[in-house]
């Protein structure tokens, strides 16, 4: 979503696309301060990147991991709860997936580019999926997803207790990916949330510890996270308003570990406990 296209948009004209650029930022700054991650946004600001520029831009990153965010709306305001999807490639796990999937693979119609339609899939997609179906993507991105469900579940109500998959054509990648719903911007109290900064944080955290924690027990050949068998100091940048208390919450750790990090007093930096001591 961006530019042209709005999303799902819930009470006081709150729109999809705002919420899920807000909570991307909140994940980028997390990932940002640990040395053995470089996150990279698909869009920064409000415009629209078309379903293969997104894939495309995984790619050309070589990304270990590619995280579409997302808030769900439904013509029944009672509807609740966040998902965690993966690509299909031999049908839905469920009718809500299939439904859900259809209307995210329409967004190119909105931001003004063509997107086929059905399962008639152009030529360069079927060899993307015989490429998956080899590498064992749809695999990874399974086991991603329930490190995040878990995760997802700790702070906000569950659509779908399990990873769902559907043939979601941003998903459509060599890259394992996920699309996340982070909740119904369709619901009253869930859009009210969602419109909150501390709960897009709250969010962002669950997505990040998640991620973490899948790729410090895989992590991906070759890169710092393997160098160290899954564990990596971190390091945060201090900034006005900051509390010991804020920054042991976002990261999953306690004020007492903190400070035991740092024995030597710093105003501009802290040392956090390692992904495997949280």
């Amino acid at each position: 979503h961006g530019g042209e296209d709005p999303g799902a948009t819930g009470p006081n004209r709150l729109r999809e696309k705002d919420v899920v650029l807000a909570i991307a930022k909140e994940l980028k700054a997390l990932f940002a301060v640990d040395v053995g991650f470089q996150p990279i946004m698909v869009r920064s600001g409000d415009y629209y990147v078309s379903l293969k520029g997104r894939r495309d831009l995984a790619r050309k990153h070589q990304a270990d991991l590619f995280v579409s965010i997302h808030a769900d709306a439904f013509t029944n305001p009672k509807a609740h709860g966040a998902s965690v999807y993966a690509l299909s490639t031999k049908g839905s796990t469920s009718a809500w997936a299939t439904k859900l999937a259809a209307k995210e693979n329409r967004s190119d119609e909105f931001g003004g580019t063509s997107s086929p339609s059905g399962n008639a899939y152009p030529d360069y997609v079927q060899g993307v999926l015989a490429d998956l179906i080899q590498t064992g993507t749809v695999r990874d991105s399974l086991d991603a997803g329930k490190y995040v469900l878990k995760n997802i579940g700790g702070v906000a109500r569950l659509h779908k207790k399990k990873v769902e998959q559907a043939g979601f054509m941003v998903l459509k990648s060599s890259v394992p990916s996920l699309l996340i719903e982070t909740g119904f911007i369709s619901n009253p109290k869930e859009a009210r949330a969602l419109s909150t900064r501390s709960y897009q944080q709250k969010i962002a955290n669950a997505i990040y510890q998640g991620v973490l924690q899948y790729h410090s027990d895989s992590p991906p050949v070759g890169t710092l996270l393997a160098k160290n068998d899954g564990a990596i100091d971190r390091s945060y940048v201090i900034t006005r308003g900051d509390t010991l208390s804020e920054i042991a919450a976002r990261y999953n750790t306690s004020v007492r570990k903190i400070v035991r990090y740092n024995k030597t007093v710093s105003y501009t930096h802290l040392t956090l406990p390692t992904n495997r001591e949280v």
